[in-house]
């Protein structure tokens, strides 16, 4: 018997027993605590289960519908025999000045709505957080978040009602001899009113994040900070401001995934009572292209690049966030 057989046989002799045996022994006891955490949430997991086919169907699925964008589509003969045409739509599409009056419309409306809207519900957050009275505080959330629940049609009937020529506003102008103001109709006013109705309607229910956010802060760094002589604008800015700085920035950047998309139902309503220089965007422009104009590829390439801008603007903003420290949406 050679040296290294003899040595081979002496370290398997004193090897403990059993040990051969151990990695099946462990795979099976995994797979018996991933079927005994399955059975424990069985009820969530059922409750998952409608949300997940909505995104599959309705997102996941939805995706084959982007070949549209590539065809000459004729909804009589379908999706698969519509004669293939490459990128024409989309050469159609970039010598359009229409399409980048609209596109030029849809990022001004945007750029307000994420200066102006993006920290009105921080700031609300902020101010319900302050108070000391819980039914003070539920009260007030009872009344912000109503009118998140109210469809688009009867907030912009409620502003008609308010700022139309003939509306609450000007008629207490006119009884008081004062100048009526035209801002229903008037396209300079347009994008202001567009970003008034947003705040007024979603800001109350932009806040519950933000509350979420600002509960998990602990107390005790707020009271080390008075103790050291800081005071409310200095805790604000050293303690609540970093402590709540991973969720704005997350919320940043999934609003700027949809960046592209201020509202269609809102721009609709209204697009007749400025015209389509003032109230024209991208979501208006698909569906008057595609819908209305029976030209779907065309509306179908004015999509599929909206769609492609707001996933760029999400992995840049996510690639920021990771230089600058941040978590992000994902790693």
């Amino acid at each position: 018997m050679s040296a290294v057989t003899k040595e081979r046989t002496e370290t398997e002799a004193v090897k403990p027993p059993g040990k051969r045996s151990n990695r099946p022994n462990g795979n099976k006891t995994k797979r018996d605590e991933r079927w005994k955490r399955f059975r424990s949430s069985r009820v969530l997991l059922l409750l998952m289960v409608p949300g997940v086919a909505y995104f599959l169907v309705f997102h996941y699925g939805a995706f084959i519908g982007n070949a549209v964008a590539f065809k000459e589509y004729v909804p009589f003969d379908g999706l698969w025999a519509s004669p293939w045409v490459g990128f024409e739509n989309f050469d159609r599409m970039f010598v359009d000045p229409d399409f980048w009056h609209a596109t030029w419309n849809t990022l001004f409306l945007a750029v307000l709505q994420l200066v102006f809207f993006f920290p009105v519900p921080l700031g609300l957050a902020l101010l319900l957080h302050s108070l000391t009275s819980d039914l003070t505080r539920r009260f007030v959330q009872s009344v912000v978040y109503l009118p998140h629940f109210l469809s688009w049609v009867i907030v912009v009937a409620l502003f008609q009602q308010v700022l139309a020529d003939t509306g609450l506003l000007n008629s207490v102008l006119g009884q008081a001899g004062l100048h009526s103001v035209d801002i229903i109709g008037n396209p300079d006013a347009y994008p202001a009113l567009v970003v008034a109705q947003v705040v007024w309607k979603d800001a109350g229910w932009g806040t519950i994040i933000f509350l979420a956010a600002l509960m998990q802060v602990d107390e005790q760094q707020y009271e080390a900070a008075a103790i050291d002589g800081a005071g409310p604008w200095r805790r604000f800015w050293h303690v609540t401001l970093p402590s709540i700085r991973p969720v704005v920035i997350l919320l940043l950047i999934m609003r700027l995934g949809d960046i592209l998309s201020v509202g269609f139902e809102q721009m609709l309503l209204q697009r007749q009572s400025v015209g389509p220089e003032a109230g024209e965007v991208l979501d208006t422009f698909v569906f008057w292209q595609g819908i209305v104009g029976g030209d779907t590829g065309y509306a179908a390439a004015a999509g599929l690049f909206k769609g492609v801008v707001g996933a760029i603007l999400v992995f840049a903003a996510n690639k920021v966030a990771h230089r600058l420290g941040e978590q992000g949406v994902y790693k």
